[in-house]
C-alpha cells in the first residue's frame, strides 16, 4: 500500500531562512530532489497544485522518501491560495531563464521566496511580469538547466550570502 506523502509528518520550521516555491511541478524526481534540499538546508518548501503527479508516486518517494519527514513542505490548491497565505511577508523573486538580471544580482533577505516554473513551461508570462525575474547564466548552447540544479545552485547561493554558513 502507497500512502500519500502530503499525510506523512513533516517537520515544520520556526523561522526559514528560505522559502522555494515550485509552480505546478510536473516531473517528480525534480520535486523529490529539491524537497531533498529543503530538508539538508532547512527551507520550506511550497508547492503549488495541480502537480504533474500524484504524491504518492514511486518515483516521487524514491526521490526522497527517507527524508519527508524532514521537509516543511507546504500544498497549495493554486497560485492565489500562495499568495493569500503569502501574506506580504517576505518578498518573491522569480527564477527563470526568461530573465535578463542574473540571479547574484538579487538582494535576497531571510524569510525571502524563491519562485521556480514548470519544467516545460517555465511561468506563465503574467506571474514573470509581477515579480522580478533573474536567471542562471547558461554559456553553452543547451535550453535551460535541471529544475533542481537550479534550486540547489540559488539556494546555497542565497544562505551563504546571509551567512547561513
Amino acid at each position: 500500500m502507497t500512502r500519500d506523502i502530503s499525510q506523512i509528518g513533516h517537520r515544520v520550521l520556526k523561522d526559514p531562512h528560505l522559502h522555494v516555491v515550485l509552480y505546478q511541478p510536473e516531473i517528480p524526481a525534480n520535486t523529490g530532489n529539491i524537497a531533498r534540499l529543503c530538508g539538508a538546508a532547512e527551507i520550506r518548501l511550497h508547492l503549488i497544485h495541480p502537480l504533474g503527479f500524484k504524491v504518492d508516486d514511486r518515483h516521487l518517494k524514491r526521490a526522497g522518501l527517507d527524508y519527508w519527514h524532514e521537509v516543511d513542505v507546504c500544498h497549495h490548491s493554486s497560485f492565489e491560495a500562495f499568495l493569500a497565505r503569502m501574506d506580504g511577508r517576505g518578498k518573491m523573486v522569480a527564477l527563470t531563464r526568461h530573465a535578463k538580471m542574473v540571479y547574484t544580482e538579487a538582494e535576497i533577505n531571510r524569510g525571502d521566496y524563491l519562485l521556480f516554473g514548470q519544467e516545460t513551461k517555465g511561468l506563465p508570462s503574467s506571474i514573470r511580469e509581477s515579480y522580478p525575474c533573474y536567471a542562471i547564466p547558461i554559456w553553452g548552447k543547451v535550453r535551460s538547466l535541471n529544475l533542481s540544479t537550479t534550486a540547489g545552485i540559488v539556494a546555497y547561493h542565497y544562505l551563504n550570502k546571509m551567512g547561513r554558513f
